[in-house]
């Protein structure tokens, strides 16, 4: 059990994170994934706009929204 999650997950040579979701591959992002992942933490993936949180130990998908860059 990698980061003490109940998903699954893993990493890419290309350094992008995946988990099995629903017995599904979910891409996780890359620089957005949180290291390490703990209870609590959200992020939001910018190539797929999908949002997740770790909710009781398990990556949860939140739901999915376009991803706006910083005007600075």
């Amino acid at each position: 059990m990698a980061f003490n999650l109940k998903t699954k997950i893993w990493q890419t040579g290309a350094l992008d994170w995946w988990g099995m979701i629903g017995n599904e591959d979910v891409y996780l992002g890359s620089r957005e994934f949180p290291l390490p992942p703990a209870e609590g933490d959200e992020w939001h993936v910018r190539s797929t706009g999908d949002l997740f949180k770790v909710i009781d130990g398990e990556i949860c998908k939140t739901g999915n929204r376009p991803y706006q860059s910083p005007a600075w």
